[in-house]
Formats: structure tokens, sequence, C-alpha cells
């Protein structure tokens, strides 16, 4: 008990019970290694859950038997974990930066719009392989509400996959399938509520005490009103406010807190049943070979009176209490978590000081995404070099999820503070960034739509494909061929830098065949009203078989990309642990990135204008590199000319020194 050294003497103490009590049926329901196992893992992580858990839960009356019922959960699913997911725990601990190392590239997609059931999935595995995906993130898989459910995301069985896409016996098989080909699967957890068909909130609506404790609920709007004062809207338009009045509720009627919809119940974490309730749920997905979570509305699920109720101190305990849990009984299982917060919020999602490797290991860049689109619309690299500059450092054992675009909008997390420190009018950059993609401000090339207007405040989000919003759907529309080339030049230039910046590149599904706006959804009266569906096509396999037509715009656009994910693969600067530098250029419209690690270098330029541009080759100076040099995308020597490097338009290179 190596660890138990390093414990406060409270803390070991506890530590000596919990095992005492557990040894029993540790040695009858274990083979000794497995006994070993155990307690290691327990006594490295026994306080990132202890002291968490104490702050949380210790001033409750049943906190010691709720502590000895977690105990026994955990001994429950470590006994019930197949074999197979035992030796990879064991793998991955060996391996701690797995999910850092350059040849993970991932791929989100709806299971059904790919292809139609988990079953399908698995016959479209070669097609994953063959773009060179070695991470899965399959979007809502677990059972939803029948009816509008926000896309999957109001649970009504968290141990039930949807009906329409298969069983969890298919999940299993799915999850099974994808390792023997060194694919790790991702799906969503949502954390912060359930739907109100949920069986708790069923059982809470009849009147059980025990259940009706799972949520927030009020006899009248005395709380809510006084809450409200700092609450924000998340969907203004069809989801105003944040609680919703059940007249049937126990017998009287009482107001729910609903933060998202009517339909989603938002849970009670000051109720230790409910955290253990919620831990039972992560070892039940770990056991069927799910390797990443995403913590879906993570940043919502503690309340506090007077605030937004968003990224509470108590978020990032509850985070620590449930990361130290699967590390114990699943360590090969890690986090990610759906927090579109601010830098300084989000690095907490990931560890700071004490919680370093504590918390999440995974959080989206929605920054460089917003920055992304930001740029391809101004031609400008200006504020994303300078706000990239001052993005907080990603520490050890954590790293990003860089995307171009997802299934959700685009909200513009452009401060007024980072606009002004280079010159910008923040608001009135947002206001632009709305008219171009909106397809509204004169010379725009994009086909986007606003999503969630506010006329009181001007503010709104943009829905839309990548193809879309980067030129293409107009472009093919017009049948115009110079323009066609520019918005395939976009498309991959985007994709290029999320390739090279620190992280976890994700593809989303359909981009790598450049689809467009699907307007279909305007006929379905369960999703008309929510314009985020024109971005959620169904995966176009008729297309998909041009990928390899080199002419072709689709096969520009996939074979562009599986060139960009060969490259990455075989760079292994791109590591997540090495040094990350955004680089001021002489040109306003190229960015430049410098990556180093004890491996080696690399220069991305890149530019993002749809002319040729310039910069000056003493660039590759400041970026580590020395004199002779190539690009890895091309592998040819990088040509200098009178002491300036050339870059087409929205050409992009990957720069490091000939060998």
């Amino acid at each position: 008990m190596h660890n138990i050294l390093h414990m406060s003497s409270a803390s070991r103490s506890v530590l000596e019970a919990v095992i005492e009590r557990l040894a029993p049926a540790l040695a009858t329901r274990c083979a000794p290694r497995d006994v070993d196992v155990f307690l290691l893992r327990l006594e490295s992580y026994f306080e990132d859950l202890y002291l968490p858990l104490l702050q949380l839960y210790g001033e409750q009356a049943d906190f010691q038997q709720q502590f000895d019922s977690l105990f026994d959960q955990m001994l429950d699913a470590y006994v019930a974990r197949p074999e197979p997911l035992r030796l990879l725990d064991l793998e991955r601990q060996f391996m701690p930066d797995w999910f850092q190392r350059p040849n993970i590239v991932g791929y989100v997609c709806y299971t059904d719009l790919f292809a139609g059931t988990l079953a399908g999935v698995r016959e479209h595995i070669s097609y994953l392989r063959e773009l060179g995906v070695t991470y899965l993130h399959l979007m809502p898989v677990l059972k939803p509400r029948p009816g509008i459910n926000d896309g999957g995301y109001a649970v009504m069985d968290y141990h039930a996959v949807d009906p329409a896409l298969g069983t969890m016996a298919d999940l299993q098989a799915l999850a099974s399938e994808l390792h023997t080909f060194g694919i790790s699967l991702c799906i969503d957890l949502v954390l912060n509520h359930t739907a109100k068909e949920h069986e708790w909130a069923q059982r809470a609506l009849a009147g059980e005490a025990e259940y009706m404790d799972y949520y927030y609920t009020f006899p009248n709007r005395t709380f809510p009103d006084a809450y409200e004062l700092t609450l924000p809207e998340v969907f203004p338009d069809f989801a105003p406010g944040n609680f919703s009045w059940y007249p049937e509720m126990a017998g009287s009627g009482r107001w729910v807190w609903t933060t998202f919809n009517e339909f989603q119940w938002d849970l009670n974490y000051t109720n230790p049943m409910v955290f253990r309730a919620m831990v039972d749920i992560m070892f039940f997905l770990a056991n069927q070979g799910v390797d990443i979570l995403r913590l879906d509305a993570v940043p919502f699920i503690w309340k506090r009176m007077g605030t937004n109720c968003q990224n509470q101190p108590e978020v990032y305990l509850l985070i620590e209490a449930f990361r130290a849990v699967m590390r114990v009984v699943a360590p090969a299982l890690i986090f990610k978590a759906e927090a579109i917060v601010p830098p300084d919020f989000l690095l907490p999602y990931l560890g700071i000081k004490t919680t370093v490797g504590k918390q999440c290991e995974l959080a989206y860049n929605n920054q460089l995404m917003v920055l992304l689109w930001s740029t391809l619309a101004s031609r400008k690299v200006k504020l994303m070099t300078y706000v990239l500059q001052h993005m907080p450092r990603m520490l050890l054992g954590s790293t990003w999820i860089t995307y171009v675009r997802n299934h959700d909008d685009i909200g513009w997390a452009i401060t007024d503070e980072d606009a002004a420190a280079v010159g910008e009018n923040g608001f009135l950059h947002r206001q632009f960034l709305n008219e171009f993609y909106d397809g509204i401000f004169p010379g725009s090339f994009a086909k986007g739509e606003l999503f969630q207007y506010n006329p009181v405040t001007q503010d709104a989000r943009i829905s839309g494909t990548t193809a879309s919003l980067a030129g293409l759907e107009q472009a093919v529309a017009k049948q115009d061929e110079r323009e066609i080339d520019l918005a395939v030049r976009r498309i991959l230039l985007l994709h290029s830098v999320i390739m090279t910046y620190s992280g976890i590149p994700l593809i989303y599904m359909g981009d790598e065949l450049g689809l467009f706006n699907d307007r279909s959804y305007l006929s379905d009266s369960v999703k008309a009203e929510d314009n985020r569906w024109m971005h959620r096509p169904p995966m176009d396999w008729v297309k998909a078989q041009s990928r390899h037509e080199p002419t072709g715009v689709v096969g520009r656009i996939y074979q562009g990309l599986l060139r960009l994910i060969k490259a990455r693969k075989s760079a292994p600067m791109l590591h997540c642990l090495g040094l990350i530098q955004p680089l001021w250029t002489d040109n306003e419209h190229v960015f430049a990135l410098s990556r180093s690690n004890p491996m080696g270098h690399l220069l991305l330029l890149a530019n993002f204008h749809e002319t040729e541009h310039l910069v000056k080759a003493d660039l590759l100076q400041n970026g580590g590199l020395g004199a002779n040099v190539y690009d890895i995308l091309t592998g040819g020597v990088l040509s200098i000319t009178d002491g300036y490097i050339r870059l087409g338009p929205y050409e992009s290179l990957w720069l490091t020194d000939v060998e």
C-alpha cells in the first residue's frame, strides 16, 4: 500500500476501513491478480474520490451509508467488467497518452443519419478505416423520449439504446469490433437532466418523495422567480424560462426546473443518490465497451441562487469524483466535457493547480472553431493570432477536441475585449459575421441561416454545413468553376488547421464529401422549428461512391482530407505533449503556428485569402526550423524566392526540417 503513506491520516484511516470491509468480497469474487489491481487503483485515487464527496455530501446524515454503498457499486461493476476490457484498462494505464498521439483522428455522426442502425455502422467500419478514423463519436444513442426530444438529448432510459437504432447488444458488438481495428467509441451521457418520461421522473410525478428529491421541484413561484433573476435562457425562441408547471405532480402541482425544454427535468446533484445513480450508468456503459463519455450539459449540473447556475465550483468536485471512481473500475474510459464556455471557465474542466490530471481528459476547443470561421470571413488573421496566443496552456493528461463544424449552431464567442485588443469593435464584428454567414453581406460566399436571433440584443448564432458556409453550395448553384475551386480550398484549409493544432481533430459526418444544407427538415413537424437540422443531413452514400475520382468536387475534398490525415499521422511532433505557439507574420492574411517537441518542429502556414500571398522566410527561424525545410503535405522541398515564401489561394504548408 505504497500510496497510503502520501495521504492525510484522516484519509488513510477511512481507506483502511474501506479495504477491511471490501476484502472478504474481493477475495471471493476476484482472482488474486484482479484483487491486487483493484486495491492498487483504489489506493492511487482514493483521495480524489473521498475528498470531493466529503465536501459535497459530508454534512448529510446518511453520508457514511451512501459512501459504503458506492464502494459496493464499484466492486460489482469491477467484477462484471469483461476480460478484454480489463486488459484494455491495463494497456491504457501503461500508455496514458494514448489519446494524445497524432494517430488519433475523430469522426462524429448521428447513427441513423450515417448508417440507419448500429448494425449499419458496423457495415461501414471499412469506410471509417479508409478515411483513417481511430475515434468514432456516435451522437445520442440511448433511448430518448418519443416525439420531440432535443435531437436525442432527452433520455428516457440510460440502460437501453434507441429502439430505432438497435439494442444494447448491438452497441456492445459494435464497440468490440471497433476495438479490433483500433477505433475508440465515444457516446453522449446527458448529466444535467432526464426526459420527463424517465422512470425517476414518472415516480416523482406520482409523488414518491424519494424520486422527487432526484429533481428540483417547487410548490410555488417564490424560488423559481428568485433564480430567474440571474438565469439566462438557452432557447428563448421555443423554450423561454427555466421552470415548467406540472399540475398533476404530487396531487397539487409543482414547478420543475427545466433549463432546456419542459420535457427535460434537471437532476438534483445535492442528493448523493443522484450521484450514485449516475455512477451506475457510467459503469454500465463502460462495461459495454464505450471508451469516451461526452458529458453533455455538464456546466449546468449544480445550482446556486444569485448566479447563472453554470460552472459552479461543485461541478468540478463532481467531475473529480466521477473520474476517480472510473479510474478504479474502468480506467480505459475517459471523459470529454461538453462545456462551450470561455477559456477561463473551460480550463477547470481539464484541471488546474491541485486538480491537474483529475478532471476531464478532453474538451472542445470552441474558441478555435469560432476563430476559423471569423478569419475565413474577414480574411484577416490578426484576431485569431491574438486570441490563440492568449489561450490557456493545456496541462498534462488532457487535450483539446479541435473541429470545424459539429451538430450544433455557431455562437460568436468573441469578446469585446479581445476584439478591441486588435482594433476591432466586438459588437460590430459579431454583426458582420452574422450577416456574412447569413449570406446578406455584399460579396458573401456563404449560405447559412440565423439561429435564435434576439431582437433586443441583436445577438444570433449561425446554422449551416461546412460546405455551404464555405461557399461550395453557392458556387455549385452558379456553376462557377473558379468559385468551386476556392470553396474546396477553404474546406481543406480549415481542416488543415485543426489537424495541426494540438488535440484530436474531429471530422463532422459529410464534411469529407462536401454535403450541403439539407432543408428537408422543414417538412418534419418534429424538426421544423429548429434550423440546426439543416446542417444534419443524411449521409449521401451515392455521392460517397465518387470519393476516389480525383478531379471531381467530392474526390478533391475527400482525397485532400486523406492527405491531411496521413500527413498528421506521419508527424510525431504533433503529439499533444509539446509546445504550441501562434506566430505573428508580416502578412495580415497568413496565419502561422509553431509546433515543437523533442521529436521535431513543424511550422504551419495558412493563407486565408483567395489570392496568392507572401511571407518573409525568416519566419522559419522563429518557428524553430533551419534553412532547408520541406512540406510534409507534398513531400517537396520548400522553394524560397528573394527571401519570401509563396502561398497560393487558401493554401497551407506543413513545414519541417529536411533530415
